[in-house]
């Protein structure tokens, strides 16, 4: 049954509708704002860090205007440019912040002069200053200083949420990030740092980056005179790819190959590792090589007029274009009959009256 026009749009639209929407950008917390805003600050403090009030009499103005560098024409250039006109939460909190900046501008940066921690951490408490976390800005696990001993990420650093635990870096583990993974080794402790350095790849645990420096050796490998050595799967009694494949060792592993197509069974790659050659294939200089039937001594293809064209592993036996097909031969096209020459008509003669 086939819908009509109209019909088959409303469906589109319902289907279309019940289709889970994107998920939508993750909005920035309230700290993301305040530094966003700050950032913006900053960059409007250079890029009229050159300007003037533009008027012809610049020592005049500076002599009874104030310096531009401090004036609060200067300070509204800076506040105009901090929010496009479409971001609707930047602007709502320049509108109930401009007091504050406009109090720091005017009255405090000299005393305090980084905005961000003036203004985001002091003031509206929305941030916290570096390797500090959560509602009261406790420092991190390890200290506010080196957070996780510099070796990992403190949950909710420079923000108020958090609880100040530590996600370590790739290699480090522990409450402070201090300790090793496994397939790591300690190459540098002491009272403030500790650094973690990879095992070598024949390791699961080590103290030292060697193949003779492992605790345990890696799944692959096997320890041999002192040292972690690859296991070769492929010399196994038991081979562990199929008949149809070779297998080829690499580090700690190995992988399965397929045959070459011209292979019963292989050693390796390409038709001259073959054990055996499939039928209409046949070992030739080393490697197995189509079998030319159509150049055989004893004929391929056996019916009269008949030609033979080899294949791949093969050959085809056609009649020649025009040529009948029968059981036992390939005939001519038969030759067309003569036609009877046709005798003039002869009239009838007119009697005269």
């Amino acid at each position: 049954m086939r819908l009509p026009r109209r019909a088959a749009l409303g469906l589109l639209s319902l289907l279309l509708l019940l289709l889970p929407a994107p998920e939508a950008a993750k909005k920035p917390t309230p700290c993301q704002r305040c530094r966003g805003l700050v950032d913006k600050f900053n960059q409007g403090l250079v890029d009229t860090a050159k300007k003037n009030f533009g008027g012809g009499n610049t020592a005049w103005e500076e002599k009874t205007l104030s310096k531009y560098e401090s004036s609060e024409i200067r300070l509204l250039e800076i506040l105009e440019g901090l929010c496009e006109s479409s971001d609707f939460e930047c602007n709502q909190m320049l509108e109930a912040q401009e007091e504050h900046l406009e109090a720091w501008w005017l009255q405090l940066k000299n005393e305090y002069p980084d905005l961000f921690e003036w203004f985001c951490v002091k003031t509206l408490k929305l941030c916290c200053s570096p390797g500090t976390y959560g509602p009261d800005c406790l420092a991190c696990q390890g200290g506010s200083q080196r957070p996780c001993s510099g070796n990992g990420h403190c949950s909710g650093d420079g923000s108020r949420q958090g609880d100040g635990s530590c996600r370590c870096h790739v290699g480090y583990q522990g409450p402070l990030c201090t300790d090793c993974m496994d397939g790591y080794f300690s190459s540098l402790r002491n009272e403030t740092h500790s650094v973690c350095t990879v095992c070598d790849e024949s390791c699961k645990t080590c103290s030292g980056p060697t193949n003779r420096d492992c605790g345990e050796c890696e799944v692959g490998w096997v320890l041999d005179e002192g040292a972690c050595v690859d296991v070769d799967e492929c010399a196994a009694e038991t081979p562990p790819c199929s008949a149809a494949q070779f297998c080829k060792n690499a580090n700690g592993s190995y992988t399965c190959e397929e045959c070459d197509s011209s292979c019963v069974g292989c050693t390796g790659e390409g038709p001259g590792n073959c054990k055996e050659c499939i039928p209409g294939y046949a070992r030739e200089h080393g490697q197995c090589a189509d079998v030319d039937e159509c150049s055989l001594a004893e004929k391929a293809c056996v019916r009269k007029n008949e030609n033979c064209y080899n294949t791949p592993g093969s050959y085809v036996c056609v009649c020649p274009d025009g040529f009948e097909e029968t059981e036992d031969a390939c005939v001519p096209p038969a030759e067309a009959e003569a036609t009877e020459e046709e005798s003039p008509t002869q009239l009838p003669a007119h009697e005269d009256l």
